[in-house]
C-alpha cells in the first residue's frame, strides 16, 4: 500500500469518528440509526488494546521530541492557530499525512526511524486529535521549548506525558500543569461536519454562560424545550477539554423491557437539537423532542412514556456507551426512590401544555461498551423537582446521578 492510500485511509476512518447534523428523527425509525452503539466487546477483552495505546504513546514521545526543534514548534504553532475547528483542534493522521509531509518527516527524525514506522503506529491506533485543552496555556505559550505532550486513552486516567528531551512522566488526572500541554487523545470532533467550526452557526437562537443554543424562527416546530441547564461538575478530564453535555430522550424499545434513545440534543445533534454548553450553566434554547416526535411515540407506546438522561459524551457524538447492567442498577435506585415517576409525559393543564411527572418502567438500556473508546458519563435521569422534593431557582427538573445523588436541574418547557 502506498503512503497516499495509507492516508486516504485514515481520512476515512478519522471522518467516520465525527457525527454529521442530524434531521428531526421519528420514533418509528431502528434504534441504531437514533445512536445506541451495537453490542462490542469490553474494554479489557479488547484485542490489541494494549498495542494500540502504546502506539499512541509513541506517537506523543515522537511528537514532544520533534517540538525541540524551532522550525517544527513554529510550524505546529501555526497549523493549531490557523485551525478553525473549535479549541483550535486538529485531526493528528490528517497532520502526519499533508502533502508537505513535514510532520510525518518530523515525527520520523524524532523517532531515528523511517517514515512507514510512523505510518503504521498511526494506522495501528484510532483516530486521534491534536490540540491544547487548557485555555491558559493556549494563552501563554508563544511556541518556546517549555511545552509537553501528553496523551490518554480513558477520560480521566493519568496522562503520560513527554517533554521535549523525550522524558516521561505522569500527570495528575486532576489538575493540569503549569507547563503548556498539548494532548494527543482520541476524536471527539467532527472534523467534517461544521458544527465544530466555532460555537454556534449563524442562524442558531440565543444561548449563553457556556454557549450556542438551538435553531430559531417562525417555521420551529413545537415540543419539548430545555431553556436552562446546570451541572455540578464537567464531567470531563481536563486533558479532554471542553465537556460536551447531551441530553437524550429514552422511550420503549420495541414491546420490551429495554430503553433506546429517540433523540439526543447536543452541541453535534444539528438542526433543532443543538446546544453547546462549555460551563456548568447554559442558557438558551433547544428542542429535546417535537410535538410530533411525542404525539408518534404515544401512538406506537400508549402505555408508556419517555426518560429524559443526562450524558457527557467522551467519543462517539449523539451515541450511549453506557454498560447495561450498570444502567439497569442505576434505575433501580430511581425507581426505589421515586416509585414510577422517574419519567415525564406532556399534557395539558387549562389552556396551556406541559411536561410533568410520569410513570416510565423500562431500566435496561441497550447498549455495551465500545473496545475503542472509554465510557461515556452517566450525569443522571431527570426527575421533576416536587417529586425529589429539592427546588432550584431557574429550574424545574433534578437530575438524579448514581447512589440518586443530585448531578444537575434543568428547566423543561412545552411549547
Amino acid at each position: 500500500m502506498t503512503r497516499r492510500s495509507h492516508f486516504a485511509l485514515l481520512t476515512l476512518l478519522a471522518g467516520a469518528a465525527g457525527c454529521s447534523d442530524r434531521p428531526e428523527q421519528s420514533p418509528t425509525a431502528p434504534p441504531d440509526a437514533v445512536g445506541i452503539v451495537a453490542p462490542a466487546s469490553t474494554p479489557a477483552a479488547a484485542p490489541g488494546g494494549r498495542a494500540e495505546r502504546a502506539a499512541q504513546e509513541r506517537l506523543a514521545r515522537r511528537m514532544a521530541i520533534a517540538l525541540a526543534d524551532p522550525a517544527f514548534r513554529a510550524y505546529v504553532k501555526d497549523a493549531l492557530d490557523r485551525s478553525p475547528i473549535r479549541e483550535h483542534k486538529l485531526q493528528f493522521q490528517r497532520l502526519l499525512g499533508r502533502p508537505d509531509h513535514r510532520a510525518l518527516q518530523a515525527l520520523a527524525r524524532a523517532g531515528r526511524e523511517r517514515e512507514p514506522a510512523v505510518e503504521a503506529d498511526a494506522r495501528s491506533t484510532i483516530p486521534l486529535e491534536f490540540y491544547m485543552p487548557v485555555p491558559a496555556h493556549r494563552a501563554a505559550w508563544t511556541g518556546g521549548e517549555n511545552i509537553l505532550v501528553a496523551t490518554a486513552r480513558e477520560d480521566h486516567e493519568a496522562p503520560v506525558a513527554f517533554d521535549v528531551r523525550g522524558h516521561r512522566r505522569r500527570l495528575s488526572p486532576d489538575s493540569p500543569p503549569a507547563m503548556p500541554v498539548l494532548a494527543l487523545v482520541p476524536v471527539e470532533t467532527d472534523f467534517d461536519g461544521g458544527a465544530d467550526i466555532g460555537l454556534a452557526k449563524a442562524g442558531e437562537g440565543g444561548g449563553s454562560n457556556g454557549g450556542g443554543g438551538g435553531t430559531a424562527g417562525s417555521d420551529q416546530p413545537g415540543g419539548l424545550f430545555m431553556t436552562y441547564s446546570h451541572f455540578v461538575d464537567d464531567f470531563e478530564g481536563w486533558l479532554k477539554g471542553s465537556p460536551e453535555y447531551e441530553i437524550h430522550i429514552l422511550g420503549q424499545l420495541g414491546s420490551s423491557d429495554s430503553l433506546t434513545s429517540y433523540q439526543c440534543a447536543g452541541e453535534h445533534a444539528g438542526g433543532y437539537y443543538a446546544f453547546d454548553q462549555n460551563d456548568r450553566d447554559w442558557t438558551g434554547s433547544v428542542m429535546l423532542f417535537s410535538t410530533a416526535q411525542l404525539a408518534n411515540y404515544k401512538t406506537l407506546h400508549p402505555n408508556q412514556n419517555i426518560r429524559i438522561l443526562a450524558l457527557e459524551d467522551d467519543d462517539g457524538a449523539c451515541q450511549i456507551r453506557l454498560d447495561g447492567e450498570r444502567f439497569k442498577t442505576f434505575q433501580n435506585t430511581l425507581q426505589t426512590q421515586y416509585p414510577n415517576l422517574t419519567g415525564g409525559k406532556d399534557s395539558t393543564s387549562g389552556l396551556t401544555k406541559v411536561f410533568q411527572r410520569a410513570n416510565a418502567l423500562q431500566k435496561i438500556i441497550r447498549t455495551a461498551y465500545s473496545w475503542i473508546t472509554s465510557q461515556d458519563d452517566l450525569i443522571g435521569n431527570a426527575v421533576e423537582d416536587s417529586v425529589v422534593g429539592e427546588y432550584r431557582a431557574g429550574a424545574n427538573w433534578i437530575v438524579r446521578g448514581e447512589g440518586n445523588v443530585t448531578n444537575g436541574w434543568l428547566k423543561l418547557q412545552m411549547r
